[in-house]
């Protein structure tokens, strides 16, 4: 038996076999509709970083070699240092944290790391580290050239040796900006020992004549690290020589405080090799913030044309040390700095003050 449609189905079956004016125009010039496969997939922010992958931030298991970190390959990542023994690892970038784990016989050179430096289980390590907090726990026998902004931590740890960051290479300043250090914040003398032993010192200072490149020497002519230019001359270094917890060699000394310009650190640093071309030495330096309150408290007298130089920026100051200081550090301010707005110890009477106010200031706002 056939089968049988009536008019309205017979035109209901042709309108489902035939094309719509959109179908037909589809794959012409038409916008696809909905999540056609034609479709681009969205992107996203994170779909278009760089991958990362673990292994290139970690050095690990190394012996009897040259290893680390050229500019520019860090950039502000965490790493893993962990098991190398008879290692020279040099790491010339910044970076977000560092941890050396069970490492033993190694010299080790850490760019500017933002965060934290923590050494563990580490023995006859010598090393120059910049960072935001430096710590050690159950270490042995290490020297250490430090720039720490805030107060280094040992804790378990015997036979820890400490002197002054000094050092040099062409990206290290660009390097201390992007880790957001000052080379002005340097508490690396003002050691904290957790857990001190009575009648023992877990830690010392070196001597003023140390080396950085005896105790860590630079690449060698073999190593792909050749290329950076690295000076450990004390006149070169990034961050100034200050001579820390030692004994002051004189009764007498100068606070010289910059307010913020357009030139602030390079006139600090031309302060400094002037006065230490005099024989003069550099006890300590700070960069703080300060607010109108703050300048009335540790300036005292005199102060009013100082306010409105607080807006402006961070402050720069530097304890000068040695017989005849203050009249050498007021002649230069005249002669050299008359063009910038300074602060600088009136007579020697009063710059022991001068010297106590601003920098026990300066370790409050810090956290010291």
């Amino acid at each position: 038996m056939g089968c049988f449609f009536s008019k309205k189905s017979k035109r209901k079956a042709k309108e489902e076999q035939t094309p719509t004016a959109l179908e037909s125009n589809a794959g012409s010039n038409s916008v696809p509709l909905g999540n056609s496969s034609d479709e681009a997939p969205k992107q996203y922010s994170w779909d278009t970083r760089e991958k990362v992958d673990p292994k290139d931030y970690m050095l690990n298991g190394l012996k009897d070699t040259t290893v680390g970190r050229l500019p520019g390959t860090l950039k502000g990542q965490q790493l893993v240092i962990q098991d190398c023994e008879n290692c020279n690892i040099f790491v010339f970038d910044h970076s977000a944290t560092i941890t050396v784990d069970d490492c033993v016989n190694c010299r080790i050179f850490l760019g500017p790391v933002k965060g934290s430096v923590f050494f563990r289980d580490c023995k006859d390590v010598h090393c120059v580290v910049a960072c935001q907090q430096f710590r050690t726990r159950d270490c042995k026998k290490m020297e250490v050239f430090l720039c720490c902004a805030t107060q280094p931590i040992i804790e378990s740890s015997t036979g820890m040796r400490f002197g002054c960051f000094q050092f040099y290479y062409p990206e290290l300043a660009f390097h201390f900006k992007d880790a957001g250090l000052s080379i002005f914040n340097n508490n690396w003398s003002n050691v904290h020992d957790f857990t001190p032993v009575s009648g023992e010192n877990n830690w010392s200072l070196l001597a003023e004549t140390a080396a950085v490149l005896d105790s860590v020497p630079p690449p060698g002519p073999e190593s792909e690290f050749k290329a950076v230019r690295v000076s450990g001359d004390a006149s070169r270094s990034i961050v100034p020589l200050t001579r820390g917890g030692r004994r002051k060699d004189s009764e007498e000394s100068c606070l010289f405080v910059f307010f913020a310009g357009d030139y602030t650190t390079a006139n600090a640093r031309k302060l400094i090799d002037a006065m230490i071309e005099k024989g003069f030495l550099l006890i300590q330096t700070k960069e703080v913030a300060m607010r109108p309150e703050d300048v009335k408290r540790v300036f005292q007298n005199d102060t009013a044309d100082l306010l409105e130089w607080t807006t402006k920026g961070s402050v720069t100051a530097l304890e000068l040390n040695g017989d005849g200081v203050v009249d050498a550090c007021r002649t230069i301010a005249n002669e050299v700095f008359n063009g910038s707005k300074v602060f600088v110890s009136e007579n020697k009477s009063t710059s022991s003050r001068d010297v106590d106010n601003f920098f026990n200031f300066a370790d409050m706002q810090m956290g010291l």
